[in-house]
């Protein structure tokens, strides 16, 4: 049984009316709901990310040998390509996973570069993280951030538009660092986990590499800088000129690729964490996230465990706790039951504190983000009764949430049957 069949399957119109067959479904074996971005179920009910850690799990030391020998060839390849004094680029948030890749690169004997977007929204402790790096690793730092105005514009603009005000950070870190490969001639990009494993789209056996279709499709949203200038009042073209990819022709000159060194090292983000907090210092949150269990994830951006993905759940009925867990199960640091009560305990926690920072940023009322906010809403996983948004959840049940804010012509097709 394919994803196809069971989105089409989940729901039908009848008079304009939808009419719902299946309840919102969720994985047996780690907590993620079908409605996750490009996930689907087999007929054992298990999801294609486990699917693909079942996979991984099954790989041998003689295959993660293979492919430790693949990187060297790669490590080769781009020191006969280079023609400055670097051998690569690597983008960084200086998070955990930006250590890992410094760190294994450094091991195999590459000059890198490193390339950081930033947001204008770090936490205190990722600033440090990132500040840490060019000293504890010894090696050379760009640091690309936008006028904060028109970070501002972009926050406010991208979460009218696409209900998502991150969108620029998600698409800077992938079109930034290719720039500076491109003008210096720089051979290799080297990117850490393999992006899509979350959904489990591709096997171990595919070799994805960084291509501008993903970046446009994932990272972008489908959006472009067009749609950014058509939109967003008070922009040109010259102030979003970072958020354009290198031509064809420029990537072709170059010969600059971008690979994912998940692709050839076993990846536990759990592992790394601790072993680059022993190695060079990496700080932790000092205080705990409203949403979330983890503490030494997303310190590169304050509102990306807060507000943003507060926004994910409005959308599609989960956030990230429930990615936290998903992960943690897969790799064996949480049963499915605890995995459930920390979704339970965090994913429908409306983050007030990160939000009213957020609102006072772009200078936005509450009332203007939540009829916004509202109106992104999947009616796949969301409807309404007695004015109150309600969604199936993880451990059987139904609730209701909060209240509905969004007007009355809307309300219709959350209305069921």
């Amino acid at each position: 049984m394919t994803g196809d069949f069971l989105l089409e399957n989940r729901y039908h119109y009848l008079n304009n009316k939808v009419i719902y067959k299946y309840l919102m479904k969720y994985c047996k074996k780690c907590v993620y709901p079908m409605i996750s971005v490009n996930l689907i179920l087999d007929d054992e009910g298990i999801c294609s990310a486990c699917r693909l850690q079942e996979e991984f799990d099954m790989l041998t030391e003689e295959f993660w040998e293979q492919r430790r020998k693949k990187f060297i060839e790669l490590t080769r390849w781009a020191k006969s390509k280079s023609t400055g004094n670097y051998d690569c680029v690597i983008p960084v948030s200086g998070g955990k996973d930006s250590y890992f890749q410094v760190h294994k690169v450094l091991e195999y004997g590459l000059k890198p570069l490193l390339v950081t977007y930033h947001g204008n929204n770090y936490l205190p402790e990722g600033q440090r993280n990132l500040d840490r790096m060019r000293e504890k690793l010894n090696v050379d730092h760009i640091v690309f951030g936008p006028s904060i105005e028109i970070l501002k514009k972009l926050n406010r603009g991208c979460f009218e538009i696409m209900g998502d005000m991150n969108w620029h950070a998600h698409a800077g870190i992938k079109t930034y660092p290719m720039h500076i490969a491109v003008k210096f001639n720089i051979p290799l990009v080297v990117w850490g986990e393999i992006t899509w494993t979350i959904s489990g789209m591709f096997s171990a056996n595919d070799f994805v590499e960084y291509n501008k279709r993903t970046v446009f499709e994932h990272d972008m949203r489908g959006f472009t800088t067009k749609d950014m200038l058509e939109r967003i009042k008070g922009l040109t073209h010259k102030d979003l000129v970072w958020l354009t990819m290198p031509s064809d022709k420029e990537f072709e000159e170059t010969q600059t690729k971008g690979i994912y060194v998940g692709n050839f090292f076993k990846w536990d983000p759990n592992i790394h964490a601790q072993e680059m907090k022993k190695n060079y210092g990496f700080e932790f949150a000092s205080q705990p996230f409203a949403r979330t269990y983890r503490t030494m994830s997303n310190l590169d951006d304050m509102h990306e465990n807060g507000i943003h993905d507060y926004l994910k759940y409005i959308k599609f009925g989960y956030g990230r706790a429930t990615d936290h867990a998903s992960k943690d199960i897969r790799s064996g640091y949480l049963t499915r039951e605890e995995g459930l009560e920390m979704v339970r305990k965090y994913d429908h926690i409306r983050p007030q504190d990160d939000l009213n920072r957020w609102l006072k940023y772009v200078r936005m009322t509450e009332e203007q983000f939540d009829h916004i906010a509202d109106s992104f809403r999947d009616h796949r996983v969301w409807w309404v009764k007695d004015g109150k948004w309600w969604k199936n959840n993880l451990w059987g049940d139904c609730s209701a949430y909060e209240d509905v804010k969004l007007e009355k012509d809307k309300i219709s097709k959350y209305i069921r049957q």
